[in-house]
């Protein structure tokens, strides 16, 4: 296998074939733009996770999207999402059809998430036997939830915490994905420093600095603040590289090392 490929696994300290981000026990922060999407982050390691080496779980908190939208791009991926569902190895939950009438939608979120998230853990473990930690949550869109929240930004900030709760209590890891520019007009956008703040793991996705380019498609930029270096010791490692968007996948790679 050419491990240029798994850039992005290597940058998050899961090149090892076996590991999955469930594992690693993480708050993961994905921030991307107009330019440069960075959905296809989400997609990759969804996939990682169900894959038949592991055995987490996957609870994926929906505003963006659709059921149908990622199960079509994880089905060109090698990952069948229905058969996941039908499992019990990923829970769907859809905010885009969560009628609250006489409720604030916030609120539901919360109570939703809470009951599904519990009950398909306990249910999950027994079926599976899974292990502490071996579960992934994931959002797919922040700002939308900030949206639902009627654009306060504290209720958004204490949902979050309430997910590092529940992951505290289950141990397992949490995934965020955030569209950075559309704070670009504030001056210091209390969410985002929030966020990166809690976050272990940043991921930034950005059009490459030299303008457009027919075989890459964008830059990655990860920040791992949990990398070990020495006994009781941690340092933030950056890695920086291209990528270039398939129909299947997502190839990984240095600058300068495609001609």
């Amino acid at each position: 296998m050419d491990r240029s490929l798994n850039l992005l696994d290597e940058a998050l300290g899961l090149d090892n074939g076996d590991s999955n981000p469930s594992e690693t026990r993480l708050l993961l922060l994905i921030e991307d733009c107009v330019e440069t999407s960075a959905y296809f982050v989400l997609h990759h390691l969804i996939k990682r996770s169900l894959s038949p080496h592991s055995s987490a779980l996957v609870v994926f908190v929906a505003f963006a999207q659709p059921f149908s939208h990622y199960d079509r791009i994880l089905r060109k991926m090698g990952c069948n999402l229905v058969v996941q569902r039908d499992n019990k190895r990923f829970l769907f939950l859809d905010m885009l059809t969560l009628e609250c009438p006489g409720e604030p939608q916030m609120e539901m979120v919360k109570k939703l998430a809470k009951v599904d998230f519990l009950i398909c853990m306990e249910k999950s473990r027994k079926l599976w036997r899974l292990e502490p930690g071996a579960s992934l949550v994931m959002i797919d869109d922040i700002s939308l939830m900030e949206v639902a929240a009627n654009g306060s930004s504290n209720h958004v900030l204490d949902f979050l915490h309430y997910c590092q709760t529940l992951t505290t209590e289950f141990g397992c890891s949490l995934v965020f994905l955030n569209h950075k520019d559309i704070y670009s007009s504030m001056e210091r956008p209390t969410l985002i420093l929030q966020m990166e703040y809690l976050a272990e793991v940043i991921i930034r996705a950005e059009p490459l600095a030299t303008g457009l380019a027919a075989d890459v498609h964008g830059q990655l930029t990860v920040m791992n603040k949990g990398i070990c270096d020495g006994p009781r010791t941690l340092q933030t490692k950056m890695c920086n590289f291209h990528f270039r968007i398939k129909e299947n996948c997502v190839e990984y790679f240095y600058p300068g090392s495609r001609t």
